[in-house]
């Protein structure tokens, strides 16, 4: 990893007791930054050994008030907010012939909405803080689906929009960039897919250091941007 250095920064992360949330958290705290937790779970699953972070449980972000409460909560902890990482979300399989409706519904609501409701909570404190940032977790199966991919890429797609959208709304002042998984190498989806080549598979430190670099400093003429991050797939 090239040395980074957070300076202090206030780093909010989105899904924060999942794996890559949880990942994203230890990198940016080891690189200096103060850093708030937030995830529809229970508090009491939040990582054990996020040491220093600020863990905030119950939090849903499909609801824009419940985004904005957590958001006042943060800044009156810490007194600033300065990089949002949209980590929130989830994956169902599921073909269009077999599948429901109301998969791409949820789909929407957990990948999209969530980087929405929280990304407009926490924009009025990160248009105040000198260097603000915000980076979106999209995939790279909103490239191109697959069987059964449908929903999901397409809520991905659409963070992939939002990311550009937001880029240009706000450019000269938050930067906005989003990565681009492929497979991440967790233990769930090692469950799922046991027979896979896990080698190939991305792992979640390696995506938490692209993403501690695009909130950092050196990264300020970076904006709009949608970087893959495939491993070796």
């Amino acid at each position: 990893m090239i040395s980074l250095d957070l300076n202090g920064k206030v780093v909010v992360v989105t899904g924060g007791f999942g794996s890559l949330g949880a990942s994203v958290g230890r990198t940016a705290l080891t690189a200096g930054a103060r850093v708030a937790l937030l995830d529809r779970a229970d508090a009491s699953r939040a990582p054990k050994d996020g040491s220093g972070a600020l863990a905030l449980g119950e939090v849903d972000l499909t609801s824009a008030a419940g985004a904005s409460d957590a958001m006042a909560k943060i800044v009156a902890h810490f007194g600033r907010l300065d990089a949002l990482v949209n980590v929130a979300g989830g994956f169902r399989w599921e073909t269009v012939t077999d599948g429901s409706v109301d998969t791409w519904d949820a789909m929407y609501g957990m990948n999209l909405q969530t980087a929405v409701n929280a990304s407009r909570a926490a924009l009025p404190h990160l248009l105040t803080a000198p260097g603000g940032s915000i980076v979106n977790i999209g995939a790279l199966a909103s490239n191109k689906a697959g069987t059964g991919m449908g929903a999901y890429a397409a809520s991905k797609a659409g963070v992939a929009k939002l990311t550009e959208a937001m880029a240009d709304e706000f450019k000269g002042r938050v930067t906005v960039n989003a990565v681009l998984p492929s497979i991440i190498d967790t233990a769930a989806n090692r469950a799922d897919m046991p027979d896979a080549d896990f080698s190939k598979w991305v792992k979640p430190e390696q995506i938490a250091e692209l993403i501690v670099f695009l909130v950092s400093d050196r990264a300020r003429a970076i904006t709009g941007a949608l970087v893959p991050i495939a491993g070796g797939m």
